[in-house]
């Protein structure tokens, strides 16, 4: 009887949870086809909202944006936090924890205090603000998840397969590019992911560092909430959703057919 309770308490507690979890999506999901402006008054079936959405060029060109925005910061930070990892293991410094614990200090600050020295340090060298800014103070703040990343992965790679590789013949870079790197490949894929997501959500810093001419996503947003927000966002949000599931169903289909091609390679 009591393992019976115990499993009826923890399937409750899991929906709990999960409705916890996704009720707000639904709703978002089932108010962009509302016919009314309010997104508390159920007015209709419409598509109306999709129909405004596609006529806003200023949102789209927000949303445009952050992806090439994201885009590049993350590549940024990929590179910087790749090379940055690889080159912290092979330091023998005493003063190489404390460089380390540096670098990640961006992760740990607020967001706030980041944005206003971005600011600072970009009047001070006379660089106007803009895309350029924008790239730059995000990188900034996403190298440490890429960094953090690598060097978990390469605490935990075979040293051996790089002397290998030495032993046959192979230079540092060739060994870094054949061996290191394809090892190294899902967590800095990880990162970047995680990386553009930050960059991609960042409101704070972007307004910090933007100009005048450029607008995120996440700023035109939040500029909106002063005059209110329509159910074109809830639209925006459904099909930002929609490719977001559609990704991540692609990637576990090619991941399943990868693992059924190597399954029938060793057979």
């Amino acid at each position: 009887m009591k393992a019976k309770r115990k499993f009826r308490l923890s399937y409750l507690y899991l929906g709990l949870v999960v409705l916890f979890l996704y009720l707000p999506i639904a709703l978002v999901a089932v108010y962009s086809f509302n016919a009314g402006r309010l997104s508390s008054v159920w007015e209709g079936f419409s598509l109306r909202w999709y129909q405004e959405l596609f006529r806003d060029k200023e949102l789209f060109e927000a949303l445009w944006n952050s992806i090439v925005l994201g885009v590049c910061a993350s590549c940024g930070a990929a590179v910087i936090g790749t090379l940055g990892a690889v080159g912290f293991q092979r330091l023998r410094w005493r003063s190489k924890g404390v460089v380390e614990y540096i670098s990640t200090l961006p992760m740990m600050t607020p967001e706030i205090i980041l944005g206003m020295v971005s600011m600072a340090f970009f009047s001070l060298i006379g660089l106007p603000f803009g895309m350029t800014t924008l790239i730059i103070g995000h990188t900034a703040f996403c190298i440490p998840y890429v960094y953090m990343l690598v060097k978990a992965r390469l605490v935990g790679m075979d040293k051996s397969l790089v002397e290998a590789a030495r032993d046959l013949g192979a230079g540092e870079l060739q060994a870094f590019f054949d061996v290191t790197l394809p090892l190294l490949a899902p967590a800095i894929a990880s990162g970047m992911l995680l990386s553009f997501v930050m960059s991609f959500d960042d409101v704070i810093i972007s307004l910090f560092v933007t100009g005048v001419n450029v607008n995120t996503l996440p700023i035109k947003i939040y500029t909106q909430l002063r005059t209110g927000v329509t159910p074109e966002i809830n639209a925006l949000c459904v099909l930002m959703l929609a490719v977001t599931v559609a990704g991540v169903g692609l990637s576990a289909l090619l991941g399943r057919l990868g693992g059924h091609k190597k399954k029938e390679e060793t057979l």
